[in-house]
């Protein structure tokens, strides 16, 4: 069992537990992470004073609702992240890319 079936059993069962998988749609998971992703802006919003323990907390926040809408539509999270990385290595070479911020198509 990897970590990430780890953390999927424990927030299956969590749900199960309260039955709340009912409310947990797609469209509603989408939702549960934007809006938790907001949360995280919330914290850092006006300077870098932040309190780690809230950033924390909401970096959870939106990991858990990920995990959930991964389940949900049946996504290989662990693959589909080492996908999108070897995607993003050829879309952003360490030669043209190093030290820039620019989007792929303006290196």
């Amino acid at each position: 069992m990897t970590e990430f079936d780890e953390i999927k059993s424990e927030l299956r069962e969590f749900n199960e537990e309260r039955d709340w998988d009912q409310f947990h749609s797609p469209e509603n998971l989408a939702k549960s992470v934007a809006i938790e992703a907001g949360e995280l802006l919330e914290c850092l919003q006006w300077d870098n004073s932040y309190n780690k323990g809230e950033v924390s907390d909401e970096i959870a926040d939106v990991m858990m609702y990920c995990f959930m809408l991964a389940d949900k539509i049946d996504i290989d999270l662990k693959g589909e992240i080492l996908r999108k990385l070897e995607e993003n290595k050829k879309k952003y070479p360490v030669e043209k890319c190093r030290g820039k911020s620019d989007k792929y198509d303006k290196l």
